[in-house]
């Protein structure tokens, strides 16, 4: 929690207008997740969907498979993964994601690493993007200077809260975020808490 407050002093300091924000958000917490395989498959189940419908199939599919590994996953039937609520696209992903971990990616190694080599090897991966890449640094590694920008909820939050309409997309966004380095994570966390008070719902990815 000392780091979330450290981070959100040095926000305010660096941008006075997120303030208001802060007193706004209430609560933000510092969620963080044991890096893994279990970690990844969370968040790739979290691409494009609500984290209401994210959390249901991640329940499915960990009570079908239990304990959810790349082995396990590997070895499972199609049906499995139909049943758990998974679409093709993110049954392929999460297949090449256990694909490459039973290869040899370490995925508690990356959260070592610079971000943006972790990234890079993240988002070699067939069906890990950017998101994907940035919530799992984000969330598993504790990196405070990831910001991921494509998430609507962060787009939303941000232009609400400093009166940019329409919302800004995915490279305004960026280019707004540089100025809260290096706490963009805790900007993120911040922008997420917001969205929650804003509209009465989780939005922030699964850790």
């Amino acid at each position: 929690m000392a780091h979330i407050t450290q981070g959100l002093d040095a926000l305010v300091a660096l941008d006075p207008r997120l303030a208001m924000v802060r007193e706004r958000a209430g609560d933000v917490p510092l969620r963080l997740s044991e890096p893994g395989f279990h970690s990844l498959a969370s968040i790739l189940i979290s691409q494009q969907v609500s984290r209401a419908s994210a959390d249901a199939i991640f329940g499915r599919l960990t009570a079908m498979l239990d304990p959810l590994t790349p082995q396990s996953v590997l070895e499972a039937d199609e049906a499995v993964f139909r049943t758990a609520g998974l679409s093709r696209p993110k049954q392929r992903s999460i297949l090449a994601a256990a694909t490459a971990v039973a290869e040899g990616l370490d995925l508690d190694g990356l959260c070592r690493l610079d971000a943006d080599e972790a990234h890079r090897r993240l988002t070699a991966i067939s069906g890990i993007g950017t998101w994907t890449a940035d919530c799992y640094l984000l969330f598993a590694a504790g990196h405070p200077d990831i910001f991921p920008a494509r998430d609507v909820a962060l787009q939303t939050a941000v232009g609400h809260a400093l009166t940019i309409d329409p919302r800004p997309g995915e490279k305004p966004l960026l280019r707004l975020a540089e100025s809260w380095r290096p706490w963009r994570g805790v900007a993120a966390r911040l922008f997420w808490a917001y969205y929650r008070e804003l509209k009465g719902r989780e939005a922030a990815p699964p850790a």
